[in-house]
């Protein structure tokens, strides 16, 4: 059946119960590759052998392959097979083997410059590349396609010098020469043994960034860094966090990486950020690309991020890779918590931890309340693609730093030591993690499993009361944890939460931080020697990934934003103070807004927080995340109070915006945590100046915006100046676009700048963005620049007439035909139609109806769609 199909009924979920051992294993292999972007001939020579594991079916040897492909020719040891010797059945070549060892020889034709999805082998800007996670390699060639089929690659390429002057594959090179008619070769081998998911290849007129690294044994690597020519000025940065990733893992877990070589390419047309193939890192362009003039703090920031995490995978991830695709929290989950952690390490821990769960809440959360919620190790899917998810990824991390918090960071190192020395060189299971945990700490962890096997975020009250002629506070905790689809009933689940009490009337700390685990729906906690009115202090560090309610007042958050000396618990503090004030605006409730204000002064007057801290602790709560707060959400409500409050925030703390925009301005660019904040601080106070309706913010944000010698504060100019009405936004857009044009990586921005605005018009303008000559569905970055930012704009996704979800869900359509995997991702927004007012939830459900009542869907996409619906 072609991908494009129409689905006449539902296809059959894989089940993570029908896990079966593959029947064939495959020790190594070889790939001969005549490269050409019409029609590259594959050759592949696989030593296949039975698989005598108990619990290993019996049967014919069943190699995948992609829809409509064919074999040129089939070889059992040496011997050439007649057509009716084997068969293509469900897009599996079939082949019937007698002993138990073989040599497979088959030889395939692939197109890869008709690859639109970007998976197995395919044609990008002049190269070639391939993108083999989850199930890409069958479109490259028929193979056991599935992670726990382990081989050891020898990798031939031969292709036209002129063309494909460098050709690159994972592993050592051990091989190269000229070949005939201006061709030329290259030999790569690969001695760890690996999934397919993990081969990678890459062939074109590139240029390198060398440098080296020598390991902690004394082992020399070759490191290179591989762009085109014009772009290599710009991969000084992502070669200096590769270097630091590589001697932080050193000393943080003591993991020396492997191979003589490694190579990381960069690539315009990529579906993910980027892939850890074993030894040649394929990256999006986007995450190593950098220079003060094009790129961000963030980027700055989130190259580093990924550079260190597909790094990482080395060895969570690729030395010890994964069973099966329900087991990629193993992985993932691992490694986003070690990316996390050495970014921490890098600048600043407070400010790195609040972007976490921003990110956490804002993606996440959503995700564990809506049709779409699964555990971080899903029972079942259609596509495996579509479990690339917030869940296994920011979720699965959050799981990890709690055993973390449980186990103290030496036990927690004693685990993963135990856990690389048992399965190194194998494909493991989530329950391997866990138990090398257990048995390396003595721990009884039977409980913590939960988090694996239930979906939803859990729900914790707490409750202090004091009783203050015994000196004795008491702090009553329940847990609950909400029905998701498929899970009705759930258990408690074990919650590690950092606590602490402060005296309302010294400031200080009366109990010091203790973490207290609660593993049951309820438990009480008794405070002794508490001889003045204490505040509660919960949840510090954001221990546990779970949504607190409690019965502090808006005295007692305003106080703790000032007082408490957890960084993390400071900035919640104020955010739940927002939180409380602009949900009770938002129902029609009672509510004063003099509390924030004084909270926001005294932080903005604080001389002892550093300006990155203050940046992200005055901002209000997202519209998106103030939705999470309420049993319907009615976005024009909630657009209306936070307005309303920005607006007063900006006006009636003017003086102390402007002392704040001028003590950060003239910061000329540095790549340091304390001109990042200070650039930060200045774009922060920049907004609330022009929300205030200061006379002068459009000018200043033109000046700023001419005068940057950095695109973090020429972006933060062009953002305030496109949320507003002034001539001089027009000036900006222009001025920015020009300048630009040609970079689109840059241009990205221009596209997501205005698709996140926040005037009343950006649906008719997102509308028009699409018609634009730059736009295009057929690169993933410029598609999710538009319109994968336009629906997390709440207000303009949702204006009132539809219009928002019509304009996505034909762009979902469209972009089905072409790359089913990033079409899928566009559809979360629509699904979480149930949250919203009766009017806009039906107009959303009947997008979702429609897209799943158009002829040739792809699985990626109904799977997501028809969730969505039930």
């Amino acid at each position: 059946m072609d991908q494009h199909s129409a689905i006449a009924t539902p296809p059959a979920p894989t089940l993570r119960l029908d896990y079966r051992p593959p029947a064939w294993l495959v020790p190594s292999m070889r790939l001969d590759f005549d490269l050409d972007a019409a029609a590259t001939r594959v050759r592949a020579t696989l030593e296949v052998e039975k698989n005598l594991t108990d619990g290993a079916p019996r049967g014919p040897l069943a190699l995948d392959g992609a829809p409509g492909m064919k074999p040129v020719s089939v070889k059992i040891d040496g011997r050439l097979l007649a057509e009716g010797e084997w068969r293509v059945e469900d897009d599996q070549l079939v082949i019937d083997l007698v002993g138990p060892k073989h040599v497979v020889e088959t030889e395939v034709v692939i197109s890869p410059d008709k690859n639109t999805q970007l998976m197995g082998l395919y044609a990008s800007g002049g190269l070639l590349c391939t993108q083999c996670e989850a199930e890409g390699f069958r479109r490259i060639t028929f193979f056991p396609d599935r992670p726990d089929v382990l081989s050891r690659y020898t990798v031939k390429m031969i292709a036209d010098r002129a063309l494909y002057p460098v050709l690159l594959a994972n592993g050592d090179l051990v091989g190269e020469g000229e070949a005939e008619d201006g061709r030329h070769w290259a030999e790569w081998r690969d001695p760890f043994p690996k999934p397919c998911y993990l081969f990678a290849m890459v062939a074109g007129d590139l240029k390198a960034n060398r440098d080296s690294f020598t390991t902690m044994s004394g082992r020399e690597v070759q490191l290179g860094i591989w762009v085109r020519e014009a772009d290599l000025p710009r991969t000084e940065h992502a070669m200096g966090a590769l270097k630091s990733s590589m001697a932080w893992d050193e000393t943080v877990y003591g993991r020396e990486y492997d191979l003589g070589i490694f190579n990381i390419v960069a690539v315009a047309d990529f579906n993910f950020g980027a892939m850890e193939n074993k030894g040649l890192n394929v990256f999006n362009s986007r995450y190593i690309l950098a220079d003060p003039e094009t790129a961000t703090d963030a980027d700055y920031d989130a190259i580093a991020g990924v550079v260190a995490h597909e790094y990482f995978h080395n060895w969570s991830g690729n030395r010890v890779t994964c069973r099966d695709w329900f087991q990629l929290s193993l992985k993932e989950g691992f490694t986003v918590f070690r990316d996390q952690e050495f970014s921490a390490d890098q600048g600043s821990r407070a400010v790195k931890r609040i972007e976490d769960v921003r990110v956490l809440r804002a993606a996440q959360f959503p995700e564990d309340g809506g049709p779409l919620a699964h555990p971080i190790r899903p029972d079942s899917y259609l596509e495996i693609s579509n479990f690339y998810t917030a869940t296994v990824y920011n979720k699965g991390a959050e799981v990890i730093r709690m055993l973390h918090t449980m186990l103290g960071a030496d036990g927690f190192r004693r685990g993963t030591d135990l856990y690389f020395e048992r399965h190194d060189g194998t494909a493991a299971t989530c329950e391997d993690f866990v138990r090398a945990m257990e048995d390396a700490n003595g721990a009884d962890l039977a409980d913590f499993r939960r988090w694996y096997s239930q979906a939803g975020t859990p729900r914790v009250r707490a409750a202090l009361s004091h009783e203050p002629g015994t000196a004795r506070a008491r702090l009553t905790l329940e847990q609950t944890v909400p029905p998701t689809p498929g899970q009705d009933d759930k258990q408690p689940m074990p919650l590690p939460l950092r606590l602490a009490l402060f005296g309302a009337k010294s400031g200080k700390p009366i109990v010091p931080e203790r973490i207290h685990v609660l593993h049951d729906a309820s438990a009480e906690i008794l405070f002794e020697g508490v001889d003045e009115q204490p505040v509660l202090s919960i949840n510090r560090g954001f221990s546990a990934p779970v949504i607190v309610e409690t019965n502090r007042s808006s005295a007692d958050l305003a106080f703790l934003s000032g007082h408490d000396d957890d960084p993390f618990a400071r900035f919640e503090a104020m955010q739940q103070l927002m939180i409380d004030t602009l949900v009770a605006a938002i129902e029609g409730r009672a509510f004063d807004e003099e509390a924030v204000i004084e909270a926001v002064r005294n932080t903005l007057t604080d001389k002892a927080l550093d300006a990155a801290f203050i940046g992200e602790a005055v901002l209000l709560p997202s519209e998106a995340f103030l939705g999470d707060q309420l049993a319907v959400i009615d976005p024009s409500a909630i657009r209306k109070a936070r307005s309303h409050l920005r607006q007063r925030l900006g006006r009636e703390l003017e003086a102390e915006w402007r002392a704040a925009y001028a003590a950060c301005a003239g910061n000329r660019f540095e790549y340091t945590p304390s001109a990042k904040g200070l650039r930060r601080l200045r774009t922060v106070a920049l907004g609330y100046l022009d929300d205030g309706g200061a006379a002068d913010a459009a000018k200043l944000a033109l000046a700023q915006f001419e005068g940057a010698d950095n695109m973090t504060d020429r972006q933060g100019a062009l953002s305030t100046l496109a949320n507003g009405t002034a001539p001089e936004r027009e000036t900006a857009l222009a001025a920015f676009y020009d300048r630009y044009k040609g970079d689109a990586l840059v241009l990205d921005k221009w596209f997501t700048t205005q698709a996140i605005s926040m005037r009343d018009d950006t649906a008719e303008a997102v509308e028009k963005l699409a018609q634009h000559p730059d736009f295009t569905l057929a690169n993933p970055n410029r598609m999710r620049a538009l319109v994968g930012a336009f629906a997390a704009n709440q207000f303009a996704f949702h204006v009132a007439d539809g219009r928002g979800y019509r304009f996505v869900a034909d762009m979902i359509l469209k972009a089905d035909r072409l790359n089913p995997q990033s079409a899928a991702r566009l559809v979360p927004p629509l699904g979480r139609w149930r949250r919203f007012e009766p009017r806009r939830a039906a107009l959303m459900k009947a997008e979702l109806e429609r897209i799943v009542a158009t002829p040739g869907l792809s699985k990626d996409v109904f799977e997501q769609a028809s969730k969505s619906l039930a």
